[in-house]
């Protein structure tokens, strides 16, 4: 491959978490205005329990509580990987392959869990920092012992594309929900999904 490792936001760009939230929520609109709102209220913070920011949101746009309860019940177990990840993370099998994640320790690895096999799933609560402030992604770095310039990074929400291009790793933008691109960084490559990857990385 053309990189001794690749990262990977895990709640966008690796799982269909917007069914739970939008099942949950009782409809596409309003579960995706939840995870909105919960989006805002962490996005770049200094970290502060997730759980926290899930029932904050939900009171935001109008859910009881019991939907943030029944959310971080199901958390991990009911998530699917997208189709297209499965096959690509077979054929990548064997290389270094990590998670940066913005929740909480104990839901990051629920969720991972669901993705796959990675050497370091990086939480936002270990980094002490939500994406794209650069914490998490160095914590990642400096754990893997890579010099940024050696990581494809792929990220799952515009955001991610300028938190991990400021910190100079080389960005694939699965952009799942054909979100505007950011001002604020570049990806080497925008797809829809992750069939792009393995010609990005040169192991197709």
């Amino acid at each position: 491959m053309r990189y001794a490792a690749v990262g990977f936001d895990l709640l966008t760009a690796l799982l269909d978490t917007w069914s739970l939230w939008s099942e949950i929520a009782g409809g596409r609109e309003l579960g995706m205005r939840w995870h909105a709102a919960s989006q805002e209220l962490l996005r770049g913070k200094r970290y502060r329990p997730f759980e926290e920011i899930v029932r904050e949101a939900a009171s935001g746009v109008g859910l009881d509580a019991k939907r943030p309860a029944e959310l971080l019940r199901r958390w991990g177990r009911d998530f699917e990987p997208w189709p297209d990840v499965p096959p690509v993370l077979e054929r990548l099998d064997g290389s270094r392959r990590f998670i940066v994640t913005n929740c909480s320790r104990k839901l990051g690895r629920l969720a991972a869990f669901r993705a796959g096999r990675f050497e370091l799933v990086v939480t936002a609560e270990e980094a002490g920092a939500y994406k794209p402030d650069p914490l998490p992604y160095r914590m990642a770095l400096d754990r893997l012992g890579l010099d940024p310039v050696e990581v494809l990074f792929v990220a799952g929400s515009a955001h991610d594309v300028g938190g991990a291009a400021r910190v100079g790793m080389d960005v694939y933008w699965a952009n799942r929900g054909g979100a505007p691109a950011p001002t604020d960084g570049a990806a080497l490559r925008e797809e829809p999904d992750l069939r792009g990857l393995l010609e990005t990385l040169g192991a197709s």
